[in-house]
């Protein structure tokens, strides 16, 4: 007796569980699939895909009999792969805290692409703002309003 409720106890949530599969397989969200996804998608997808190409090709160094600058070699497209799928989480991401832990890769993955470099005496690249910093060159122009400028004094100009 024992055995037959035990093994209804068991049929029961199975059955449960296979009409929810079931269920779940058959409704609109499931079956549209990708299609559904948010506008943004498809570009944060290339976006990554685009990086994370880039970033494996980088780190496809054939040895220089210098572990550390094979090293830094490798280290330095791991990095800024970081750095551009960062990018992409801040470009079309909407979770604040993930927005953050972006920002804050950005910075440190910069932080430590600076160090590698500093270390090995290697020359650092020019500063640059970040692909979601940059203005379009409309917004670059004054914002100040005609005839509101006031005057600014000269610190290295002497006074007559």
């Amino acid at each position: 007796m024992r055995t037959s409720t035990s093994r209804r106890a068991r049929t029961v949530p199975c059955a449960v569980l296979l009409i929810s599969i079931a269920a779940l397989c058959g409704s609109p969200a499931i079956a549209a699939g990708p299609q559904t996804a948010a506008p943004d998608e498809a570009a944060f997808m290339a976006e990554n895909d685009a990086a994370m190409s880039k970033m494996m090709d980088g780190m496809s160094v054939k040895p220089g009999g210098d572990v550390d600058r094979d090293f830094v070699a490798m280290m330095v497209p791991h990095h800024q792969g970081a750095i551009d799928m960062a990018q992409a989480e801040l470009r079309y991401g909407h979770n604040e805290t993930l927005r953050r832990i972006a920002q804050e890769i950005v910075v440190e993955q910069q932080q430590e692409i600076v160090a590698m470099r500093l270390a090995l005496g290697q020359p650092q690249p020019a500063p640059a703002p970040a692909p979601d910093q940059q203005r379009p060159a409309a917004h670059s122009q004054s914002l100040s309003h005609p005839g509101m400028q006031m005057p600014v004094p000269n610190p290295t100009q002497k006074e007559p």
